[in-house]
């Protein structure tokens, strides 16, 4: 499906899983222009990653085959830093890279002030000197409220975001309602905010509910690994731990270069990595908040 949204602005792409809103700031044959290779990009994309699926599903490893398509590649490149460390396939990039992927084409066909592509909450954006984007976060889909908003300026290093937690359309291991990465693309900040929402964790719970996920999608990539499925009102202290322990692998992969900031939330509480991060609260500021909303993944 290839259409224009009621506001007449942007433009929904959906093909079996995916599913895009796109925005272009700029004239309007320019946005045009933006539009037409987005779809032209867009109706090439499932074909190309089923394609090369059986890859893409396999742990990333170092000397592992790498993918021959724009795509893959993305996604290989946004897991590569983590093998080795945890079990992690491209898969954990999809999203991101799908939505990089379009971004760029957009710019390369057309001279825009900004624009973004939201690919399910992971979204790609770009923007020229002088603009910016606000930044709605969402801490669960099933009944979606948001927890803060911050804004992305054309100084800024960000140009990707994406969420991730136990209650999205793809499994975690950890019982994050919601992780919020920033990073300097779509597909690293996909990565990053599936490996620190998998850290924000409590090991040995007897009231968390982890079922193997071959058991819930037998082609999944993840196959024997548990899943959540259920994570009781947990205690203050449970709370201050799980958030510490996605806290403390947020601030390492800061460290390293591969995030710039993170915000975690768990049953109403949040932590932002680094604590600087310009988080508003949205009881106090809903200005603009949801200009660019980031819907949980």
């Amino acid at each position: 499906m290839v259409c224009l949204m009621p506001d007449g602005r942007r433009l929904h792409l959906h093909d079996g899983p995916i599913d895009l809103i796109v925005e272009a700031y700029g004239r309007r044959e320019q946005i045009r222009a933006a539009y037409d290779a987005a779809q032209r990009r867009f109706r090439t994309i499932l074909d190309e990653l089923c394609a090369e699926l059986p890859l893409l599903r396999q742990d990333a490893r170092a000397n592992g085959p790498r993918p021959l398509g724009t795509i893959g590649q993305k996604m290989w490149d946004a897991v590569a830093p983590y093998a080795g460390r945890c079990f992690l396939t491209p898969m954990a990039a999809v999203a991101g890279a799908v939505a990089q992927e379009v971004l760029e084409t957009m710019r390369k066909g057309a001279e825009l002030t900004r624009c973004y592509v939201n690919n399910g909450g992971d979204i790609a954006l770009d923007l020229t000197a002088g603009e910016s984007f606000s930044v709605g976060m969402v801490d669960r889909p099933d009944q979606p409220s948001l927890f803060g908003a911050l804004r992305i300026c054309s100084e800024d290093s960000v140009r990707g975001l994406a969420t991730s937690g136990w209650r999205g359309r793809s499994f975690s291991l950890g019982i994050a309602d919601a992780v919020t990465v920033l990073a300097l693309d779509a597909p690293a900040a996909d990565a990053a905010a599936t490996i620190i929402a998998n850290a924000v964790n409590l090991p040995g719970h007897p009231e968390i509910v982890r079922v193997p996920a071959r058991e819930i999608a037998p082609d999944n990539d993840l196959g024997e690994f548990a899943v959540t499925r259920g994570v009781p009102e947990l205690s203050a202290s449970d709370v201050t731990q799980a958030l510490a322990s996605g806290a403390s692998v947020a601030e390492e992969l800061i460290s390293e270069g591969l995030v710039l900031a993170a915000a975690l939330h768990l049953q109403g509480r949040t932590r932002v990595v680094p604590q600087g991060l310009p988080l508003r609260n949205l009881a106090e500021d809903k200005s603009g908040a949801t200009e660019l909303g980031v819907a949980h993944v």
